[in-house]
């Protein structure tokens, strides 16, 4: 019974925005004084008037939709001109100055990263550094927004002036030994395609055998302490 009073109700509403129906007023009894009510379906009428204004807009192609800010993406196979020891080094920057620990560097926190690297902005500096690569224009830099700042880097993108620019430049995180390449025809795009598959493996294989390592010389630590241990006993 509700949903088919409201769906009315909407229908009634849209017939008068559109000029098909007169609007008429009911005075209901007993709400006379009633001016909060009033005031907080006033409110309602309105937020539910800006939806159904955006979503016809939507329908009829004339909105755009907004892609939500917090995206899952894989930073390794999106960009592939970092190796993977670059990636995390920018992964580990991002979350030192993730204060917030939200996963995003909003304008505050993007001022206080500007000040430790010794390149302070000024407020406007700041929004324009953010506004350079917002994708989903929520005003703050997610991960992969960060990372574009290192691929915009590499491929001379940035003017050298500007707060990204001063940014990469100050990270330490060098990225100039593996710019973006790019293909000219399909045998070098395929080549260059196993390079990189070959190069993510070895890299892969590298990480593991550290770890294997680390496991073995934790190993000897713990014989020899036990070792020691019974030579006092």
């Amino acid at each position: 019974m509700a949903t088919d009073e409201l769906t009315s109700k909407l229908s009634r509403r849209l017939q008068i925005e559109d000029g098909t129906e007169e609007p008429v007023a009911v005075d209901v009894p007993g709400q006379q004084n009633g001016s909060e009510d009033k005031a907080s379906t006033a409110n309602a009428d309105s937020e539910l008037g800006a939806k159904l204004l955006r979503r016809g807009e939507l329908n009829e192609g004339q909105g755009e939709h907004v892609q939500p800010s917090m995206k899952v993406f894989n930073p390794y196979t999106e960009f592939k001109e970092f190796s993977r020891k670059q990636i995390k080094d920018m992964e580990k920057m991002f979350k030192t100055y993730d204060a917030g620990k939200d996963n995003y560097i909003d304008l505050m926190e993007l001022k206080l990263m500007m000040e430790k690297l010794g390149a302070p902005q000024t407020h406007i500096g700041l929004k324009n550094m953010i506004k350079e690569v917002d994708e989903d224009l929520d005003n703050k830099l997610s991960f992969r927004e960060f990372l574009l700042i290192f691929r915009k880097s590499a491929a001379g993108e940035l003017a050298e002036d500007s707060g990204l620019s001063v940014l990469a430049r100050l990270s330490e995180i060098d990225v100039s030994t593996e710019g973006v390449k790019g293909a000219k025809t399909f045998f070098e795009a395929k080549v260059q395609a196993i390079n990189e598959s070959n190069r993510f493996e070895a890299e892969i294989r590298q990480e593991q055998e550290e770890k294997k390592k680390q496991v073995e010389e934790q190993k000897q630590r713990k014989a020899a302490f036990k070792e020691l241990q019974s030579a006092f006993k």
